[in-house]
């Protein structure tokens, strides 16, 4: 495990993160799936699309989200165009409701063990460059981000204590403390996929929808040198 972490902030007009359940109307998620930052984090850097998701296993890449807006859902109906028969002419179309995140913002935190990676990454956040264009899900949902720090963390002890991030329920040592006027949901979605672009790993994430912490016990939590309590997904 690293002891630093970069922190960046990404945001954007919508977000999709696609439900692989769901098909015919699609749903999203309420924040990006561990699998979604990687994409992110690979269109920053330049990475590879055959290759990147072995950059991002568990054993090589730490990786956090804190939901920074609250969470807000709506439904837009999208033409869907046949272009197998032809990309000039509109022979046959479909029309699908999406739902979308309206005006997303995302604190990720990510650490990594290859140190030139690492270097690169922090170097084009500074600078607010990207290699390829970072999007929230779709190729048509252009997000925007922002450098917000290096920061070196540390582990905390178990004791209940609020997490700034959304948590994995696996890491929690006994249920959370559930605070009243906040509104908690878990949802199960992938983490980690192989080369050949399948699913290795789901787990079930906690997470506060208006973006307020958890005050929970876990067994991974880690504080950053800001006071910003996480735990990796």
């Amino acid at each position: 495990m690293q002891d630093r972490v970069l922190v960046f902030d990404v945001w954007g007009d919508y977000a999709h993160f696609r439900k692989i359940y769901t098909t015919t109307s699609p749903l999203t998620y309420s924040f990006p799936p561990r699998t979604a930052i990687s994409g992110i984090v690979g269109a920053i850097a330049g990475l590879s699309k055959d290759e990147y998701f072995r950059y991002f296993f568990r054993d090589r890449a730490s990786i956090g989200c804190r939901i920074l807006e609250p969470v807000k859902k709506v439904r837009i109906g999208e033409n869907l165009i046949d272009t197998k028969k032809s990309m000039q002419r509109i022979i046959n179309r479909t029309q699908i409701r999406f739902e979308f995140l309206k005006d997303p913002v995302y604190r990720i935190y990510f650490g990594h063990s290859d140190g030139r990676l690492f270097r690169d990454l922090r170097e084009l956040l500074e600078e607010h460059r990207c290699v390829y264009t970072p999007c929230l899900g779709l190729s048509q949902l252009v997000c925007n981000f922002k450098f917000v720090g290096e920061w070196s963390m540390r582990r905390c002890g178990d004791e209940f204590q609020e997490i700034n991030s959304v948590v994995p329920l696996r890491s929690l040592l006994e249920p959370p403390e559930f605070e009243e006027g906040r509104e908690y949901f878990s949802e199960v979605m992938p983490c980690v996929m192989g080369e050949g672009r399948e699913v290795m790993d789901y787990s079930e994430i906690l997470y506060e929808r208006n973006g307020g912490s958890i005050k929970a016990r876990t067994r991974d939590a880690w504080e950053l040198e800001n006071g910003e309590r996480i735990v990796f997904i």
